[in-house]
């Protein structure tokens, strides 16, 4: 049953929901932001990026036998939004560092996963917790990024946010999806 409704939720994203997986060699582009809607609060918002993680598993019932996580980063088309009329390079590079971020805390995520959680014991007693604490974490991260570069608009802060999110990435690439 499990199974099946996961298949039913991967099948329905594919149709409605357009999701591109973080990868180094892939960009995003203005042609990505597809929302015509923005929640966003602020004159200075010209761009919404919609991304964190998906994450799967697969356990047993029985406690010791290992489990398989995966976990990747992707970014929601049909919820990131652009104002047509004020984008440029500059805003682009910002909203690809918000991706970026996304990336950096899944890899925290994954190592932090694999040196705590072995078997389908590990995870009932450990995934939440882990989970939450790394979300709340990213969550923060991305809110002091906005707020120092206030929204990209401080270029010294941004260039600087953009050495420190390169450094992260590099300080985590053996964590890289597989």
């Amino acid at each position: 049953m499990k199974w099946i409704f996961l298949a039913c939720f991967l099948i329905s994203n594919a149709v409605f929901g357009q999701k591109i997986y973080w990868s180094e060699n892939v960009k995003l582009n203005w042609s990505n932001f597809k929302s015509k809607i923005n929640n966003q609060r602020g004159d200075n918002v010209v761009a919404y990026t919609n991304c964190g993680w998906i994450y799967s598993y697969v356990k047993s019932s029985n406690p010791k036998v290992p489990v398989k996580i995966e976990i990747r980063t992707v970014f929601n088309e049909d919820k990131s939004w652009k104002d047509v009329k004020r984008i440029n390079d500059y805003v682009l590079l910002h909203e690809q560092k918000h991706f970026d971020v996304a990336e950096v805390y899944a890899r925290k995520l994954r190592k932090e996963i694999s040196e705590k959680i072995k078997t389908s014991s590990d995870f009932d007693k450990y995934f939440k917790t882990i989970y939450n604490r790394i979300l709340n974490e990213y969550q923060d991260f991305q809110r002091k990024y906005d707020g120092e570069t206030r929204n990209g608009m401080l270029e010294d802060k941004q260039s600087e946010y953009n050495r420190i999110i390169a450094e992260e990435l590099e300080n985590y690439k053996s964590y890289t999806s597989s």
